[in-house]
């Protein structure tokens, strides 16, 4: 895993190829044949607007973002396993787990921080993709706009981990990318602390 640091406290973990082609495959196929995705609806502006994705939130508790409450499923065993996998490789406690499907180019997660009072300070998240690769973009709170973002190509089987201040410090997005084909599943662990 390659850490890129980011400066006063904030860094993040990548490792491209973090689950081998096989299991990235059936984790893949799994989760699109057995989750009950569902299009929520957030508070945009003072306007409920349908999220421009799918979702599932999967944990031992329920989970406020962006105005929405969604209550905890329980966990299936790929989605368990994955979770134990992931603390042993970052030392991390991780008790939920936001599923988000993409289904084309089209669909997308705009710039936001992690950083809700239910996460704790600091909060480490990690963040599996499968399918088809997307651009992430982190963007720095303090810099101006025009700033250069950080960027990476999240594709089939890679962890990207953020931790340290980073959820302070920097807000994150997948945009809408025109020429990106094929569906993608992110997991994004977490621990909600209240």
């Amino acid at each position: 895993m390659q850490r890129h640091d980011l400066g006063g406290g904030a860094f993040v973990d990548f490792d491209p190829a973090w689950l081998p082609a096989d299991d990235a495959d059936d984790c893949f196929r799994t989760l699109l044949e057995t989750i009950a995705w569902e299009q929520g609806t957030i508070v945009l502006f003072g306007r409920e607007i349908p999220e421009p994705r799918l979702t599932a939130w999967i944990g031992d508790r329920d989970y406020t973002y962006s105005g929405r409450t969604v209550k905890a499923r329980p966990w299936p065993e790929l989605l368990d396993r994955l979770r134990a996998r992931l603390e042993t490789a970052t030392g991390g406690r991780f008790n939920s787990v936001l599923l988000n499907r993409y289904r084309s180019g089209r669909d997308s997660m705009g710039y936001h921080s992690d950083a809700e009072p239910e996460l704790g300070v600091n909060p480490l998240i990690a963040s599996v993709s499968l399918g088809a690769p997307r651009r992430f973009v982190l963007r720095s709170k303090r810099g101006p706009e025009s700033a250069r973002p950080f960027e990476l190509s999240l594709g089939h089987g890679s962890l990207l981990v953020m931790g340290g201040t980073c959820q302070h410090a920097f807000r994150h997005a997948v945009p809408k990318e025109r020429g990106a084909s094929g569906e993608r599943i992110n997991l994004t662990f977490r621990r909600v602390i209240r």
